[in-house]
């Protein structure tokens, strides 16, 4: 019952909040700022409407932060969960995206409340570098078709293919107008981020580019009709035909969403001390946010870096921030929606195409490009498959290439190597072979090993030295019992020495013990185990001792 609680929200939660909640407010303007065209962009990107993402924001980030792990995450739509989400639009529409967000946030609710949150420390570092810089890229690319000024329908969902074509198609030089706004937005954005990182550049830019845009009556396509009021939670109809077509779509997402949210919420940690991360929390909030926005019309929320990020830099020590976050959106629904419903998509597309270049850090990406070479087969192997192929797929094709050099390097530091017998020489110790084990016995190294002991020519007895054995696995073990067992079979004594705690009920249970000639084959000094091989060896061959 206890364990079940620290999934639950508490007093705790806002236990300093009296001297605090000034900053927090001001921090969840702040925040509130920088999201309304992020919130919006990623709407209109992922191909369900800036309403959509305007909901999403609102919705789910005040459920994540109400339910969530984290004391100052903030959550809301993100550039990664547009590059899943547009495959999806273009080919189950837009009503499949509520589907999905409902179905993710589901999974993502059981796999919090299984405790799974950990899972994400077992990602490898260049795999993460690696997925970032393919959704970077990803993103730059989607924006292509807006910022020409040409609709994006009848494109390929491969970002790369579909900017290729809109280059293709843009009309010149009417595609300079959109092209310009876009140039424009990123000026701003740039010049004002170096100028002092206090200053919501995007918004600003986002302001001043529709101002001049409106006073121009430059010919560009603007969002649109906005509601003017949260629209009331409906249950989506849902076809169970649909369900089956979307329940892999909803397993991607719904991956994206917990590794995207619990890699924020460490990020957070570390930039400030407001508390540790409940990872396993964090997973339970941002499912229930998910399922909450898409009752609202939304789409799948995770937790956002660059927000909670901004959060953290203005001031946030509690979740009061990301609730005010909220709340701000919320005021611009009811009372500024004619005002956001005239910016121009290119505004937009400018926003999130500096959003993905700053995505990918040139530092991180040397820092990578210098260590080993496994490491950057890795990234590069991740950032090609996210942009080529699919984001969940990437992960799992950049974790398993990493767990190929992992078990490879294991293998090279495994080693078997006959050793001289200790003490003065004797008759008959030509005989006698001493092998020492070192490293790892696991499936990738083991028949390795063994072969290289069953290929001996001339051996009566076999010592096999296993004390400077680190690991072993069923494999490795299983395998040892098969070379004992062939040894024996072919006249050969084996002795073993030195099996250690942790080994032995692994070696009892897959019979390596009982592969032995006799119990007392089995020694814990050195010492004793040779003196016996040569006391076998002195009473000729055919003694069964």
């Amino acid at each position: 019952m206890q364990r079940a609680l620290t999934l639950l929200p508490s007093r705790r939660d806002y236990a300093g909040l009296r001297h605090t909640w000034r900053g927090d407010v001001i921090a969840g303007i702040t925040v509130g700022i920088v999201a309304l065209p992020l919130a919006l962009a990623f709407g209109v990107s992922s191909g369900v409407g800036a309403e959509s993402g305007l909901i999403t924001a609102i919705v789910a980030g005040l459920v994540a932060a109400v339910f969530g792990g984290s004391n100052v995450q903030v959550s809301g739509p993100t550039g990664a969960m547009v590059v899943v989400l547009a495959p999806i639009v273009v080919n189950f529409g837009v009503g499949a995206v509520v589907v999905v967000s409902i179905l993710a946030g589901l999974i993502v609710l059981v796999a919090g409340i299984l405790r799974l949150g950990r899972a994400v420390s077992f990602l490898p570092w260049p795999v993460i570098e690696g997925f970032t810089v393919g959704i970077g890229i990803i993103i730059f690319l989607q924006q292509v078709p807006s910022a020409l000024g040409i609709a994006g329908s009848g494109h390929s969902t491969n970002a790369v293919v579909a900017a290729i074509q809109s280059c293709l198609q843009a009309e010149f030089p009417f595609a300079l107008v959109p092209l310009g706004v876009v140039v424009a937005v990123a000026a701003i954005m740039v010049i004002l981020g170096r100028l002092s990182a206090k200053i919501p550049a995007s918004f600003v830019a986002i302001v001043v580019v529709t101002v001049v845009a409106d006073l121009l009556q430059l010919p560009l396509t603007t969002i649109g009709e906005l509601p003017r009021s949260l629209p009331l939670p409906t249950f989506p109809g849902i076809d169970p035909a649909m369900i089956s077509d979307l329940l892999g779509p909803a397993c991607a997402v719904a991956a994206l969403a917990a590794i995207e949210s619990l890699l924020s919420a460490r990020v957070a940690a570390s930039m400030s001390d407001t508390g540790p991360v409940n990872a396993d929390r964090e997973l339970v909030g941002q499912g229930l946010a998910s399922i909450a926005a898409g009752f609202f019309g939304g789409m799948p929320a995770t937790g956002a870096i660059a927000r909670t990020a901004v959060n953290v830099r203005a001031g946030a020590r509690s979740r009061l921030s990301a609730i005010v976050h909220s709340g701000a959106l919320l005021a611009v629904v009811y009372l500024a929606a004619n005002i956001v419903s005239v910016i121009p998509l290119a505004a937009l597309a400018g926003v999130l195409m500096v959003t993905a270049a700053r995505m990918i850090s040139p530092t991180v990406v040397k820092q990578v490009l210098r260590s080993t070479r496994s490491d950057v087969v890795v990234f590069v192997v991740t950032a090609l498959v996210t942009v080529s192929v699919d984001l969940v797929f990437a992960v799992g094709i950049g974790i398993f290439v990493a767990a190929f050099f992992v078990l490879r390097a294991l293998s090279k530091s495994s080693d078997v190597r006959r050793e001289k017998l200790p003490g003065e020489e004797a008759a008959g110790d030509e005989r006698i072979a001493l092998f020492r084990i070192d490293g790892s016995l696991f499936f990738g190294a083991a028949e390795q090993i063994l072969d290289r002991i069953s290929a001996q020519e001339g051996i009566e007895v076999v010592i096999l030295r296993l004390s400077h054995l680190q690991m072993v696995d069923g494999t490795g073990a299983r395998t040892l019992t098969e070379l004992v067992t062939n040894l024996e079979q072919r006249g050969v004594t084996v002795l073993i020495k030195g099996i250690r705690d942790e080994h032995l009920v692994l070696m009892r249970r897959l019979g390596v013990i009982e592969s032995l000639r006799h119990a007392n084959h089995l020694f814990t000094e050195l010492g004793l185990a040779v003196a016996h091989a040569r006391s076998h060896i002195s009473r000729g061959p055919g003694s069964r001792s």
